[in-house]
């Protein structure tokens, strides 16, 4: 499979550059234990964990197709917020690949923007980047690219809850699971992709 060994390489590559499993996963749209397994299969005869490669290369080339998704999810925003009777102050990107999206969405909804930088290890605390808008008493939705495990949308959820914020929802290009809310906050995605399994 011509796929899974680029796929691999790049892996290898990342882990040469001094990446971790988490910022690899993140950079590939896979999970970690997709990582560690194309790492590791060599060395451990393992089954590959069930997952869905996801790239949107052909939209993030281009500002302005960056937008149009910007869009659709700007839409969704606006629904949610009519059909559940709340209002919104701030748009978060989770970094790296939402603050390209809260971006758009944040100018055509009139909203703040800030930023959420995920943490390196597991061990870490994610932090609000200080040149964007603060979240102490806000309300905001949390902006990203893709939600996998959900691991990262829910430490984002419960950091930015810790920093005085009211999280209303949570939207993404992709949702690969078939969670509908996490840490109480409804999901919302452009596309829903998971596996089927028995």
């Amino acid at each position: 499979m011509k796929g899974i060994e680029e796929i691999t390489q790049k892996a290898l590559e990342f882990r040469q550059s001094g990446m971790n499993d988490k910022e690899i996963a993140r950079e590939l749209h896979l999970s970690e234990n997709t990582i560690v397994w194309l790492l590791t299969r060599g060395v451990e005869a393992k089954a590959p964990p069930l997952d869905v490669k996801i790239g949107w290369t052909s939209a993030g080339v281009y500002g302005h197709r960056i937008s149009y998704l910007s869009n659709i999810l700007s839409d969704i925003i606006m629904e949610e917020a009519e059909n559940n009777d709340f209002e919104l102050d701030t748009v978060v990107g989770v970094a790296i690949y939402g603050i390209p999206l809260a971006t758009h969405i944040s100018d055509e909804l009139g909203l703040e923007l800030s930023v959420y930088r995920p943490p390196l290890s597991k061990e870490g605390q994610g932090t609000i980047c200080s040149n964007f808008a603060g979240l102490d008493g806000k309300s905001i939705v949390l902006v990203d690219d893709m939600v996998g495990s959900g691991e990262t949308m829910s430490n984002a959820i419960k950091q930015t809850q810790n920093m005085g914020a009211s999280p209303k929802l949570a939207i993404t290009i992709v949702n690969k699971t078939e969670m509908r809310e996490i840490e109480g906050v409804p999901l919302r995605a452009i596309i829903r992709a998971w596996t089927i399994h028995s």
